[in-house]
């Protein structure tokens, strides 16, 4: 059932193109906006660049969010997912292997662009910082299926998505910085392995409350 619901909501992306195309179009308007705002010299830009990265991803991710459950919010059908047979954690875990999907994908598309428009230099390794950024987007999007899926029923979901899911990604957010900091620098693990933990640690915890609370949250 899980890779049903899965394939469901590749093939509504596919047809629709609205969670990737969005988070696309938007990404590459705020790199710009970084591109002509930090003029800075090599040195600068490779400081800043990680916290840059996360702020463009942040950013990105949250009007994906909000679009996860647009659909079954607008045709009302949501109510027919959960009134079916299957346990509701399963919707859940659906909803956060596609968007994973869908974060990833955006930021393969547009890594080549943030490097080039920021004037980078690519690291020495690449695998640390793809470990770090798999991680950090299963984090981000854990949060935000659980937000999502708790404000899906307000009035003013696109204002409540942003209020409730910055301030619960902020340690995330710190940690992905400082990890991908570490990784940047070409710095040893060691002297930023504790904040990957800190990482991993937060994406066992929310992935066990989404998958254990859901059936909670998605109730009328």
């Amino acid at each position: 059932m899980l890779s049903v619901l899965i394939k469901k909501e590749l093939f509504v992306e596919l047809r629709n193109k609205e969670v990737v195309f969005s988070m696309l179009a938007f990404g590459t308007s705020v790199l710009l906006i970084f591109s002509f705002s930090f003029n800075g010299n090599p040195k600068t830009m490779h400081e800043i660049a990680p916290g840059l990265f996360w702020t463009l991803v942040l950013l990105s991710s949250s009007l994906g969010l909000h679009r996860m459950f647009g659909l079954e919010k607008d045709l009302d059908a949501f109510s027919s997912i959960i009134a079916s047979p299957i346990d509701r954690s399963i919707i859940f875990l659906s909803k956060w292997i596609s968007g994973f999907i869908f974060l990833s994908l955006t930021e393969l598309l547009i890594v080549i662009p943030f490097f080039l428009f920021l004037g980078l230099s690519k690291p020495m390794s690449i695998l640390p910082g793809l470990g770090i950024v798999m991680i950090g987007n299963l984090g981000i999007i854990a949060v935000g299926v659980l937000i999502s899926g708790l404000g899906m029923r307000a009035r003013m979901s696109a204002v409540l998505l942003p209020v409730l899911l910055f301030p619960l990604l902020t340690p995330l957010l710190i940690s992905c910085v400082k990890s991908t900091a570490g990784w940047f620098h070409d710095n040893p693990f060691e002297f930023y392995q504790i904040w990957v933990m800190i990482m991993i640690t937060y994406v066992v915890i929310f992935g066990l409350a989404g998958f254990t609370l859901f059936d909670q949250i998605t109730e009328e």
